[in-house]
């Protein structure tokens, strides 16, 4: 196994979320917080990529789901209660711990002068901006802002250059008082000033700034921003002045709750709902909330989309009826967390409890009928990031075998075909599927090719010959069973436990799924989310511990739970021999290992090495709950690199310390994990795949370009992209840094992230909004005749 000694770089500290949650930065919903790599010296075999335009734009995107209705169908009144993660730590969406409950009471409550649509494509907000536009170039950039003449802070004051100014003091980094998450575009701003009237602001550039539209949204009054003690103190459990549809009431920390109330001085279209709630609820009890009606929208997970739609079966199949529905569906649904489970045999008190938690599951069964599943691709994408600091990785050679044993139509499908959503790979690091600038420039590295990736292997000196000799003990083939102490033996292992490859492949297609969800980006202020490994005994992995854990990777993706529900067709049940005629596994592969299916590749017999030292890559997994899409995907990443002959070394780890202690520290070598798009990819991705650069310290400085690759051509490509103020020219420079990102075999895009929402069915416009912002004063429950008509259609 390659080894990872002390940390082996320093990040800034922005992280990866470990969660599913969706959190969007300040820079209106889009800002990237993403990790991968790059390498240094590589030869680039294709520097372009292989899509037309026309295929670009027929790239997969599934459509936005939020159920839209005009605003004259909707009630006047009411309070609409969103569950998120947790009461935000801070109101500043600028500082280090915002969330996604920070960027929310943002969108509502302050100005966003550009909004997004539902492509990426940053959008004028008229509400506050009458106009945009760069005015100069020469000498200098200078952007003229017109700004809405009614637009005003809810105590009556013009919004205005002040504004502009204290928040370009703030943030320009000039003044290390301000303890800011990030300097971006406003460290470019050489003046900003009145123009011909109070509504005009001249923002003149001391470098070109391409990304421009980025600044200033959210817009922070200039009582917020004025001084670093206001800055850092004054806007974390409160907003002194609003300019939004709605505006700050209340935070309740103690209650779990954040509550924003219609604004009186809002100048635009009044919010339809008299208040927004901002609930706290864990993932894992999400469906509880909603059944009790605490909330009217959720982000969830695959396991309770299932119970929401068996309830709208149920309801069909009895014409509305409000009876429970039948004990054979309940037994199909997850198990509720904390429920008993249903043994063969129990008696007494066990089967008391039993029935009771059957009850309580019938019981939210008929109150989640209210509900509908919104689903549609979320703006983030995971990947498989090789850390390639030192090991094996090190080596280009090596990442671009891992890079080309992959089949990533195989993982898309396995993540996204159960959903109903379009299944198909990432091809870009920078841009996704229906934005402007995407297109697919993978064949800068390279598709599925097993032979291919052998070679590479044996190029960069590891082959059969040079694996260690096997100890004469050790049995062969599926005679060798793990010990019955051991973690494969005993069900999932605890955190911190390792489950070599072998042992790790032998379970997880098949078996249950854990049902517990999880709570919301981060890494999406956006945020990845990484997959646990199954069991490794097939025999004992009939069901994960309570508790066990499971990952899913940043953006985090949500969990589907359900049993098998990704199975291979004609895969083996874990510990069900082969048909016969079937393959057999390799002759490392453990008693109960599934055996390759019917035209896949023959596994590697035996281990690669070199110099007597085993091929061995740590894969490093969150433990936390939640997690059953990633492990389903490490797993199948797992038997996709032992066909080329390279084991692999489960480890989960703590949520808590997933980023900190292991991705961010470098002490990892294959992690899986999510992260957010952006719009502005020159600013954004540009800290994920710069080059690290030696610190004064003799340390490395990272950024958040967690795997530890870059080349110097990368960062000028970004640099260009960054002051290039055609836009056609900065795509195309976006484009040739995507390809030689690619022909890095670092960063692995797979495949989008789904966004899954339940929302009442009376409620529109909200749920699955993929890369749109949320027009929050559109948002409100249906009259009834228009909801009687939204669900008949629906």
């Amino acid at each position: 196994m390659s080894s990872v000694g002390a940390p082996g770089g320093r990040a800034c500290s922005r992280t990866p979320r470990t969660r599913t949650s969706r959190s969007r930065t300040p820079r209106t919903r889009a800002l990237r917080s993403l990790a991968f790599l790059t390498s240094g010296a590589l030869a680039f075999p294709l520097l372009a990529g292989c899509s037309t335009d026309d295929e670009d734009a027929a790239a997969a995107q599934a459509p936005i789901d939020i159920a839209p209705a005009a605003r004259d169908q909707i009630e006047q009144g009411g309070t609409l209660r969103w569950a998120v993660d947790a009461v935000p730590a801070t109101l500043n969406a600028f500082q280090a711990d915002a969330d996604d409950a920070t960027v929310r009471v943002a969108g509502a409550a302050l100005p966003s002068l550009y909004t997004l649509d539902q492509h990426g494509r940053p959008q004028r907000n008229a509400d506050y901006l009458e106009s945009a536009k760069v005015v100069e170039r020469e000498p200098r950039q200078v952007v003229l802002y017109k700004l809405n003449q009614q637009a005003v802070w809810n105590n009556g004051r013009e919004i205005g250059a002040p504004d502009f100014v204290a928040q370009w003091r703030a943030l320009s980094g000039q003044d290390s008082a301000y303890w800011t998450a990030r300097n971006a575009g406003y460290d470019r701003i050489e003046k900003i000033e009145r123009g011909a009237s109070d509504l005009e602001v001249r923002v003149t550039f001391a470098k070109p700034y391409a990304d421009w539209q980025s600044l200033f949204t959210p817009l922070y009054p200039k009582e917020v921003m004025g001084t670093p003690a206001s800055f850092n103190d004054g806007a974390r459990s409160k907003l002194p002045l609003s300019a939004g549809p709605f505006q700050l009431q209340s935070v309740d920390t103690k209650g779990g709750a954040v509550t924003l109330v219609r604004n009186p001085r809002w100048w635009g279209a009044p919010a339809k709902v008299d208040a927004l709630v901002l609930r706290a609820v864990p993932f894992g009890r999400r469906a509880a909330a909603l059944a009790t009606g605490a909330v009217d929208l959720a982000e969830i997970d695959r396991g309770v989309a299932d119970r929401i739609a068996v309830a709208a079966r149920n309801a069909g199949a009895q014409g509305g009826a409000a009876a429970p529905p039948p004990t054979k569906s309940l037994k199909t649904l997850p198990p509720a967390p904390g429920a008993p489970a249903d043994r063969a045999g129990a008696t007494g008190l066990g089967r008391e409890r039993n029935e009771s938690a059957l009850e309580h599951l019938a019981a939210e069964q008929v109150a989640l009928r209210a509900f509908d599943v919104r689903k549609t691709l979320e703006p983030a994408y995971t990947q498989l990031a090789l850390n390639g600091e030192s090991g094996p990785l090190a080596d280009d050679r090596v990442r671009r075998a891992v890079a080309r044993a992959l089949d990533r139509e195989k993982l898309a499908e396995t993540a996204l075909k159960p959903l109903g959503l379009p299944a198909r790979p990432v091809g870009s690091h920078l841009a996704l599927a229906g934005q402007a600038g995407y297109a697919d420039n993978s064949g800068a590295l390279g598709g599925q090719d097993t032979e291919e990736a052998q070679a590479l292997l044996a190029d960069a000196g590891w082959t059969r010959e040079g694996a260690p000799t096997r100890r004469p003990d050790t049995k062969a083939g599926p005679e060798q069973t793990p010990a019955a102490s051991s973690p494969a033996a005993s069900g999932s292992p605890a955190p911190g436990a390792v489950v070599s490859s072998p042992a790790a492949a032998g379970t997880g297609v098949g078996s249950p799924a854990v049902s517990s969800p999880p709570t919301a980006p981060a890494p999406a202020a956006g945020s990845p989310s990484a997959p646990a490994s199954a069991p490794a005994s097939a025999p004992a992995a009939a069901a994960p511990a309570s508790g066990s854990p499971a990952v899913q990777p940043p953006a985090v993706q949500r969990p589907a739970a359900g049993h098998g529900m990704y199975a291979r067709p004609g895969a083996a049940a874990p510990g069900v021999a082969p048909d016969e005629g079937s393959p057999v596994a390799g002759a490392y592969a453990p008693r109960g290992t599934l055996a390759p299916g019917k035209g896949e590749e023959t596994p590697v017999p035996g281990p690669l090495g070199k110099d007597g030292k085993e091929l061995t890559l740590r894969f490093v997994l969150p433990a936390g709950p939640g997690s059953e899409q990633s492990r389903l995907v490490g797993d199948e990443i797992v038997r996709m690199l032992e066909r080329i002959g390279i084991r692999t070394e489960i480890t989960k780890v703590a949520d808590d310390s997933y980023f900190k202690d292991h991705i961010a520290s470098g002490a990892y070598d294959l992690a899986l994990f999510s992260w957010p798009a952006s719009a502005f990819p020159a600013t954004d991705a540009r800290p994920i795949f710069a080059k690290p650069v030696p610190a004064s310290d003799g340390s490395l400085l990272v950024e958040q370009n967690y795997t530890r690759v870059g080349t110097d051509r990368i960062n000028q490509l970004f640099d260009q992209a960054v002051s290039e103020l055609d836009e056609g020219a900065a795509r195309e420079l976006m484009k040739q840094a995507d390809a030689r990102i690619w022909a890095a075999a670092a960063s692995i895009p797979l495949f989008q992230r789904p966004e899954l929402v339940a929302a009442k069915h009376d409620l529109a416009n909200a749920g699955a909004f993929g890369f749109a912002t949320p027009r929050y004063q559109d948002i409100g429950f249906r009259k009834a005749k228009a909801a009687l008509n939204g669900k008949n259609h629906s």
